[in-house]
């Protein structure tokens, strides 16, 4: 890892929204090959349009991308651990895929979206609740991966009886808790092993710090489409990522992909340009990157839009990430 903090380490982002398992599968074994410093893949149910077309299941992918690779770290970014699936079906998952990849597995958590965690007829909870029931998932978690056995716990959320976790890691995998906003990012300090985010927003890095985040790691995402040119990519961009125009809460509240399809009917490309780099200029990218380290970032995933996941690899692989050992 640099020393300067304004070269973070740099992953790739696998989209479960947009790729079919084995395409997953075999771009985290090309990110490793490449030189990234780890992956991340996406949670979901469904994908946020019906153009992106698929939505598998992240811990059958973590298994194969196990088997695939070598050394390369591996993070879900990210699991809502709340309502879809109870906290204590995680703690599993998340402890099979940790003793798969020894040393090598992070569970990155967030309070999900509407749109994938419905899906069984639950009621979906104001933000408020969402959070606290993080905070109570986390709970369940951590005090199955020691291996005890949970009696009895009656929390307000949730309920545990008599559960043990057999398989386990020696170590217990970092939570990485994601947060949009402050109250988000103060969360992430007190129950969370880092922080998550998606802009390169200081203010929130320092909310997650003053709350107990001190000397934790910072993980940062950027959209980018990297195509022959900049129409090419705006284009792409739009038409596979244009809830990436949507902004404030309702991100979070719509129910079903065609929701989010009605919704961003009057999003057009430049709306979406302004959150996504569209560019396969080196220069860009080493600027976005090193805004984010600015902001205080120290891991940063870059997330492909589109199906030509090589064109972003073999831009990083060959001018991104030569660039920033050498500035190491």
């Amino acid at each position: 890892m640099s020393t300067d903090p304004s070269f973070p380490r740099i992953g790739l982002h696998l989209s479960a929204e947009e790729h079919a398992p084995d395409v997953l599968v075999a771009t985290a074994r090309r990110a490793e090959q490449a030189g990234f410093a780890f992956v991340t893949v996406s949670d979901h149910f469904h994908p946020w349009t019906r153009r992106q077309g698929q939505s598998p299941f992240v811990w059958a992918v973590i298994g194969a991308i196990a088997q695939v690779t070598d050394h390369i770290p591996v993070g879900t970014a990210v699991t809502c651990p709340m309502i879809r699936t109870h906290p204590a079906i995680i703690a599993q998952a998340a402890a099979t895929a940790a003793a798969m990849l020894p040393d090598r597995f992070f569970l990155g958590v967030g309070t999900g979206e509407r749109l994938n965690e419905c899906v069984l007829g639950d009621p979906w909870p104001s933000a408020p609740v969402r959070r606290d029931m993080l905070e109570e998932a986390v709970e369940v978690i951590r005090a199955l991966w020691t291996g005890a056995v949970v009696r009895a716990h009656r929390g307000r959320y949730y309920t545990v009886e008599d559960a043990r976790v057999f398989t386990r890691p020696v170590t217990p995998p970092p939570i990485v808790v994601s947060g949009l906003g402050p109250r988000a990012a103060a969360l992430a300090g007190r129950i969370g092993d880092g922080y998550m985010h998606v802009r390169a927003e200081a203010d929130l890095v320092d909310a997650f710090r003053r709350a107990g985040g001190d000397g934790k790691p910072c993980y940062g995402k950027l959209n980018v489409c990297v195509a022959a040119d900049e129409a090419q990519a705006r284009r792409i961009a739009h038409e596979t990522w244009p809830t990436s125009g949507l902004r404030g809460e309702l991100g979070q509240q719509l129910a079903t992909p065609e929701h989010y399809e009605h919704a961003t009917a009057t999003v057009r490309e430049e709306d979406v340009a302004r959150s996504v780099l569209c560019s396969a200029d080196p220069d860009r990218h080493l600027a976005a990157l090193t805004d984010f380290g600015r902001a205080g970032f120290d891991h940063v995933f870059v997330h492909q839009f589109g199906p030509d996941q090589e064109g972003v690899i073999a831009l990083y692989e060959q001018n991104v990430l030569p660039q920033l050992r050498a500035a190491a």
